[in-house]
């Protein structure tokens, strides 16, 4: 096994990412070494690049990635499952590591456990360097869940799992039951082309895309869209278009807009459910009618990460519906790792839903 491993370090906002070799770490009870095989680039790692939302640097930064087990503690590991691992496995884990015993995990939101420990988050120290996607490898810590990637899923389609496709899986599981129901997502970025399809995949009878790009509107019906509206249609009209289908039940809102969220208060069903995920940076107050939500007994919920039986339930939906939509396509091009800086100047220049990384 290769003992050595290069890391692309982020050092201050919108520099020159910075090539680090480093030794792999020895293994303590219930760690392992990845070797990363495709990460992608996030929104928010674009976010955090360009100064958009607070980080911690120096990091590795990139948080969707898979790869191969290269080395396992003496004792073993064992993924979600409880099935042992073994080398060569090719894995994705949970975007962060925490005390499965734990007050917070405890609760039902593990994602906010304290400690957590968050992958291609982490402030990089001396002897800890590999923690994030944007590296040959990664240092795996306890109290992360691991779990084996189907066969026939490609590294394009499967990279994303851990962030994008497991956030959409905890706000479906936010909404509740979905059958017969009508679904508005709100954005039709990666995680609103998520939304759709895992909509459809959950029984939804109708589901209704919105955003201000109409070249996206228009792709999501590849992803399970029935209908798209363009997000800066009057209220009036929009209600025109949803009202002959029924209304609408569940809003999914993932483009972090807070005229967004305004606007789907107003257009939700009585007894409606709307889940934010998409306010993940910065942005003016959402101002809120409060009598409206009283009388139409509408709920808001939000989700920030999620949670490990999440990634399970976007592991099978992925699994189920990997030949009806095509995930892998949403990379748009790919780079090596050395040409980092190229590959997030494309990723931001051109709004790609992703750009692939090939670290190995």
């Amino acid at each position: 096994m290769k003992n050595e491993a290069l890391a692309m370090v982020f050092s201050e906002v919108e520099k020159p990412f910075l090539p680090l070799s480093v030794n792999l770490p020895a293994l303590a009870t219930g760690e392992a070494i990845v070797e990363i095989t495709y990460s992608t680039i996030c929104t928010s790692d674009l976010h955090t690049f360009y100064g958009r939302r607070e980080a911690n640097f120096p990091s590795v930064l990139g948080h969707e990635m898979i790869g191969r087990m290269i080395d396992l503690p003496e004792n073993g590991l064992t993924d979600y499952y409880g099935q042992t691992l073994k080398i060569g496995d090719l894995v994705t884990w949970s975007v962060y590591a925490h005390d499965h015993t734990g007050s917070m995990a405890q609760k039902g939101i593990p994602q906010k456990s304290v400690p957590l420990f968050k992958y291609g988050h982490e402030k990089m120290e001396t002897n800890d360097v590999l923690s994030g996607g944007f590296a040959t490898h990664c240092h795996l810590r306890k109290g992360t869940d691991i779990f084996k990637i189907p066969a026939g899923i490609s590294s394009k389609a499967a990279a994303p799992l851990n962030c994008t496709h497991a956030t959409i899986a905890g706000a479906i599981r936010l909404a509740g039951n979905l059958l017969e129901k009508n679904v508005l997502v709100l954005g039709a970025g990666m995680l609103g082309l998520s939304a759709c399809a895992m909509s459809r995949y959950a029984g939804a009878k109708m589901v209704l895309v919105m955003d201000l790009d109409l070249q996206r509107v228009e792709i999501a019906r590849q992803y399970g869209a029935d209908e798209g509206l363009p997000a800066e249609l009057a209220l009036e009209e929009t209600l025109k278009v949803i009202q002959p289908h029924g209304g609408i039940d569940v809003v999914i809102e993932t483009s972090g807009s807070a005229s967004a969220m305004e606007k789907s208060l107003d257009l939700l069903n009585i007894g409606g459910i709307t889940v934010w995920v998409g306010a993940v940076y910065s942005d003016r107050n959402v101002n809120l009618n409060a009598e409206k939500v009283v009388r139409k007994i509408l709920t808001i919920k939000g989700l920030h990460n999620y949670i490990p039986e999440d990634l399970s339930y976007a592991i099978k939906f992925l699994e189920t519906t990997h030949s009806l939509y095509s995930f892998e396509r949403l990379v748009g091009t790919e780079f090596k790792l050395t040409e980092l800086d190229e590959a997030f100047n494309v990723a931001n220049a051109f709004g790609k839903y992703r750009v692939g990384i090939t670290p190995n």
